[in-house]
């Protein structure tokens, strides 16, 4: 059962930035900040495959989505991005960085450089240098940060060592955002075990599916950690570990 049966967010009158918009997580959580009414600046590298959902709608609908195309591991990118939603939508609330990617399989003397760098640049370099140049506006909104960690961040694993390096790097990252924007800006995370994506379900396809977490189920906590009601809670990890 997802929080929005029991617990309703308003986000009317809000501007909501979503990095990583296009995959599973990123779309949960358009979705969930679009319901609660607010202004939704979709960004990704690439276009969604549904084209429709790429137009903007009346400014005056509650609802209303942007989409924005952005390389957010290119500083100069990422600093006309958030220029362009202000010149836009005249404000940034909320800032989801969602964008990353997994992979793992290898030892650290057999991982390739090239999968570290990439690691390091779509988990960690997308969320520093996005909450880099949204903070600013953030500031003069008293608005919110949520980045993505990962359960398996809190330890070493074999196998998936710069994914869990580069996680752990957001829970410190977000740490640090609060303690620095502390009464202005507040910084949450949120750490997912396994969701239930379609990607995820093809790789490990006997796995017990039930026990994963629906990525809405997840947007729910994201919203909820944007919203007044979580006013006073800010440098956190929020498990959403479902019974993964």
């Amino acid at each position: 059962m997802s929080l929005d049966t029991d617990f309703e967010v308003d986000f009317e009158g809000t501007v909501a930035v979503i990095t990583g918009a296009s995959g599973a997580l990123g779309s949960a959580a358009v979705d969930r900040f679009r319901e609660a009414g607010a202004t939704v600046c979709a960004v990704d590298v690439i276009a969604p495959d549904d084209e429709d959902s790429l137009l903007e709608r009346d400014p005056t609908d509650e609802s209303a989505l942007a989409f924005y195309e952005a390389d957010l591991t290119d500083e100069d990118e990422v600093a006309g991005l958030m220029d362009t939603i202000v010149d836009d939508h005249g404000r940034i609330d909320h800032l989801l960085n969602v964008a990353g990617t997994w992979r793992g399989g290898d030892h650290i003397e057999e991982t390739d450089l090239e999968e570290f760098d990439l690691l390091l640049n779509v988990n960690l370099k997308t969320a520093f240098l996005a909450a880099k140049h949204a903070l600013p506006h953030l500031q003069e909104t008293e608005g919110a940060i949520v980045g993505i960690s990962a359960r398996s961040s809190l330890e070493g694993g074999e196998g998936d060592g710069p994914y869990r390096i580069t996680k752990a790097g957001i829970r410190l990252l977000t740490e640090t955002l609060a303690e620095e924007n502390r009464g202005t800006v507040r910084a949450n995370c949120v750490m997912p075990s396994v969701i239930d994506t379609p990607m995820n379900r093809d790789m490990m396809p006997d796995a017990d599916h039930d026990a994963w977490v629906d990525p809405l189920e997840i947007a729910d906590v994201m919203a909820f950690l944007c919203s007044d009601a979580a006013a006073v809670t800010s440098g956190a990890a929020v498990p959403v570990y479902g019974e993964a």
